[in-house]
């Protein structure tokens, strides 16, 4: 790929975002393969299912903290040298988390996986993704994004036979061998820098000011308001993708059913996903996400209601419907009111937040099934932050058309 063929909405960023998916798919399977292990470790270490579930929610925090950083550095750095050390970081915190004991799983996702390797790999790809495209920037943004479902529907089975057959801890091991290997080769081939921000064309929207108002409020107020309706909505998204297989196991159903409904699940996601891309290049993100939204609670509250296997199957492919437009649909926004430049820091910092929230939902429903003995707590609560999530988007619609309204009338 030559430098002039970087042009936004080209054939090489689409290459480009080919690619990115790619590398999305295989380092999302790194925390989800603690959660698909989550019974047998909790019961080889000899714990409540909240000590391991702690694993993956490390990860995310590791990931909130580190992301902020790691998306400035990525501006200043470049991506490609960005994504091999966190590709690097991931690959060695497998390696130590299948290596001992509690602790040892601890500071391997925390620390290595999170803060330092799968920071530099979420929320930068995402961003630097979103650079390359102006008229199919929801669906570009979509694709990649569907990276966490397409993992999810790829790795849990292969795990979950990898777990029967060798152990957790072998399983742990190669995979971090895996995702050593391929995403440096995937990111030395086609992670470039992306064209340089220009006036749009072609129906193109123009590059916002910076400081300029959002939604009628400050750009800092706003952006903090979509902060916390990413965390409301990131707690009970988090609650389903890593319980799903220890709760058909509390059901009696067998450990593969489990895996499978986890792959229906993520399945699902990654082919709504898509359509939500569409629908945001329609009607905007702000829009998909109070749709998104109440898609997933609608579908969070079908786990409330049944313990039919089948049923429940049904139940996830809703809940994959409904979560799947969420995470991009928040790029979008970002994308949309404010500058260009400045999304190499919005973004980590508005997935800072979302982050918090999964390592939130994912502990917490664990927290909350050692107290009770049963996840139906767990699911409640996350409808309740649903609820959070759904009032303040219906909030910022409604400011942004009194705000469009008095533009119009001025």
């Amino acid at each position: 790929m030559k430098a002039a063929s970087a042009e936004v909405d080209s054939r090489t960023a689409w290459i480009v975002a080919g690619a990115s998916l790619v590398i999305l798919t295989i380092a999302y399977g790194a925390p989800l393969l603690s959660a698909v292990a989550l019974r047998p470790i909790a019961a080889e270490f000899g714990t409540e299912r909240a000590a391991p579930a702690a694993a993956p929610a490390f990860t995310l925090i590791g990931a909130a903290f580190g992301g902020v950083a790691a998306g400035w550095l990525s501006g200043w750095l470049g991506i490609r040298r960005i994504v091999l050390f966190g590709t690097a970081m991931i690959a060695a915190g497998l390696v130590l988390s299948a290596s001992g004991g509690l602790i040892h799983l601890y500071v391997g996702h925390g620390l290595l996986m999170g803060l330092f390797g799968t920071s530099c790999i979420f929320s930068p790809v995402v961003t630097y993704v979103s650079r390359w495209f102006d008229r199919s920037r929801g669906a570009a943004v979509a694709m990649i994004s569907s990276g966490q479902s397409l993992s999810g529907a790829l790795w849990p089975i292969l795990f979950q036979t990898g777990i029967t057959e060798f152990g957790w801890r072998r399983t742990m091991l190669v995979f971090g061998l895996f995702v050593g290997a391929s995403i440096v080769a995937l990111a030395a081939i086609f992670l470039r820098p992306p064209p340089e921000a220009r006036p749009s064309q072609g129906g193109g929207e123009p590059d916002p000011q910076a400081g300029a108002p959002v939604f009628g409020l400050s750009s800092n107020l706003a952006m903090i308001a979509l902060m916390i309706a990413i965390f409301c909505c990131c707690v009970p998204m988090a609650m389903p993708s890593q319980h799903i297989v220890a709760f058909c196991g509390d059901l009696g159903f067998a450990s593969q059913s489990g895996a499978a409904m986890l792959s229906v699940l993520l399945g699902s996601a990654f082919l709504a996903r898509q359509f939500w891309g569409w629908l945001a290049d329609r009607i905007g993100g702000l829009q998909t996400l109070l749709w998104s939204s109440l898609a997933q609670a609608t579908a969070l509250t079908g786990f409330l209601l049944t313990q039919d296997e089948a049923a429940l199957f049904a139940v996830s492919a809703a809940f994959g419907l409904g979560f799947s437009g969420l995470l991009p649909a928040y790029v979008i926004v970002i994308r949309k009111f404010y500058p260009v430049k400045e999304a190499n820091w919005r973004v980590p910092t508005v997935y800072f937040a979302g982050f918090l929230g999964m390592a939130a939902g994912g502990w917490g429903a664990g927290a909350l099934y050692d107290h009770f003995g049963y996840y139906q707590p767990a699911f409640a609560t996350g409808i309740g932050f649903n609820i959070v999530n759904l009032v303040i988007l219906l909030t910022l619609v409604f400011r942004q058309r009194d705000n469009g309204l008095r533009t119009a009338m001025a």
